[in-house]
């Protein structure tokens, strides 16, 4: 049974994230921005500039009372301790914001807008260092833990890309679309109409293993090997799309959010461990190092993922509104699912033990 986190804003709750000290922030509609203590009670409310939607806020990890938070085009930098006129303003994209990711230095930070732009900010300079880009809204960027360099994107152009920022082309990019090629002649005439927007990625604690959420219902897991990665799983517990997925400190333990009001939880370990030692797989590997595009990769890939189209939840919340946003969160010693939907609460879940 959910608890409502209730009192912190009166607009739907579009994001949310929690502190190294166990607050968390959440941002809405119309600039509404508020945190909250463990027990779920308001701690403190802000209302930004020019009421845009608070679309992504992230702690720093070194420095627990800074929050970076991306309104419209803008990205504010706050200090939590004092929730007043923010510190600093960031003006560095040109359309709205949809995620920010900083990375595990904090010295740099990445925000994905509409345009498909990825502006990434050196934040002792407080200027762009590197500008990376989409073909079309580019929904999710992730930094990979551990690696201050590396980050992935993905968007509604349904590609998903490793980048790393001393170049400023994508070491590796691939195509959802292609990612499903050999199923293409089983699909029926509506699916063609439900196509793999990429909308949310995550990345495992170890930083080579990621998540991707797309439109078309579907979880798709990735390993990263070097300067590229393969489609490892391939799942489907949603009825709509994916909007958010979420890994958790566990080994390969994810959620997913869905479209359709649920949220999953995800135990892929056993499949992963299957994955590393299959002969299979390994076949895959030395095919795939010799495929000349990655529309190859993507129907090798597919081959790889078929055997593995049973994995089912280990746990479904019926949520029953449109998942806006998720995350895990350790909260007066037992951890919950927080999720942020179309109205102005936020939910708390219990998770159960691994």
């Amino acid at each position: 049974m959910a608890v409502q986190w209730n009192g912190g804003h009166s607009s739907s709750v579009l994001c949310l994230h929690v502190s190294a000290e166990g607050l968390v922030a959440s941002g809405a509609e119309r600039g509404e921005l508020a945190l909250w203590d463990g027990a779920g009670s308001p701690l403190a409310q802000l209302r930004l500039p020019q009421a845009q939607d608070v679309t992504s806020v992230v702690f720093s990890a070194r420095r627990p009372s800074t929050l970076y938070t991306a309104h419209g085009e803008t990205i504010s930098v706050l200090d939590v301790r004092s929730l007043q006129e923010p510190l600093e303003r960031l003006q560095v994209n040109e359309e709205e914001i949809n995620c920010l990711s900083l990375n595990d230095p904090d010295t740099f930070l990445a925000a994905a807008d509409d345009s498909g732009a990825i502006k990434v900010v050196d934040l002792e300079s407080k200027k762009v260092s590197r500008s990376l880009r989409h073909s079309n809204i580019c929904s999710s960027v992730v930094f990979r833990p551990q690696r201050p360099q590396s980050l992935l994107s993905c968007g509604l152009d349904m590609q998903v890309m490793l980048w790393n920022l001393q170049k400023a082309r994508p070491l590796w990019t691939m195509n959802l679309q292609e990612c499903d090629l050999e199923e293409e002649s089983q699909q029926s005439a509506g699916q063609f109409f439900n196509p793999p927007l990429a909308h949310s990625l995550s990345v495992a604690s170890c930083g080579n293993v990621f998540g991707c959420g797309a439109q078309d219902g579907k979880v798709r897991i990735f390993r990263v090997t070097s300067v590229r990665f393969e489609c490892e799983l391939e799942f489907q517990g949603h009825s709509l799309g994916v909007s958010q997925v979420h890994f958790m400190p566990e080994p390969y333990w994810l959620l997913s959010g869905g479209n359709d009001g649920k949220v999953l939880l995800w135990d892929i370990s056993s499949n992963m461990g299957k994955q590393q030692k299959s002969p299979a797989k390994s076949l895959h590997r030395r095919k795939a190092q010799a495929a000349a595009s990655s529309r190859k990769e993507g129907k090798l890939n597919k081959v790889a993922s078929k055997e593995h189209s049973g994995i089912v939840p280990k746990l479904t919340i019926e949520h029953g509104e449109k998942v806006n946003w998720l995350l895990c969160a350790e909260i007066k010693g037992s951890r919950r699912v927080l999720v942020a939907d179309q109205t102005s609460s936020v939910s708390a879940y219990p998770l159960p033990e691994p």
